[in-house]
């Protein structure tokens, strides 16, 4: 049941050192592991200024997670928040999480125009919340992405 899970928001630093451990060891199971894709999980961006970690947890355990980074401007690219690392725990799927994990994700950024990179076969799932694909499919880690965004409100 989704009614058991509680979502909250941090800082990196604001995570006891089991809550930490719990996300990337989520983060791995499925990026990593499910996907049987080796690639830099722990890739420095956790500890940025102004990123902020949205964690769903049941009964004390890690069963959900994002990162909602804040991306400089970058070429002509305004500043903007980044949604990413989007997953859900096997024990906790099927019941609307990764949903309301987005929703979160999307009202916490605010107005301003939103990016993230999904894999290609999540597109139309992403396009709910009102991402757009930004660019054709490429390969990130031997797997089909399109960087989508959200326009401002």
């Amino acid at each position: 049941m989704a009614d058991d899970i509680t979502l909250t928001w941090s800082a990196w630093d604001d995570l006891t050192a089991a809550q930490a451990y719990d996300v990337l060891r989520l983060r791995v199971d499925v990026f990593v592991v499910e996907q049987r894709c080796a690639y830099p999980e722990i890739d420095g961006r956790d500890l940025e200024p102004g990123s902020r970690h949205l964690v769903a947890t049941r009964a004390g355990r890690v069963v959900g997670y994002l990162r909602l980074l804040e991306d400089g401007a970058l070429a002509g690219t305004p500043a903007r928040p980044r949604i990413g690392r989007v997953c859900v725990a096997r024990s906790a799927r099927n019941v609307g999480l990764a949903s309301r994990l987005m929703r979160a994700a999307v009202e916490a950024a605010g107005p301003r125009e939103q990016v993230l990179d999904a894999q290609a076969h999540l597109e139309g799932w992403y396009a709910r919340f009102g991402f757009a694909a930004a660019s054709d499919v490429y390969s990130e880690d031997g797997i089909p992405h399109v960087t989508m965004v959200r326009p401002a409100a």
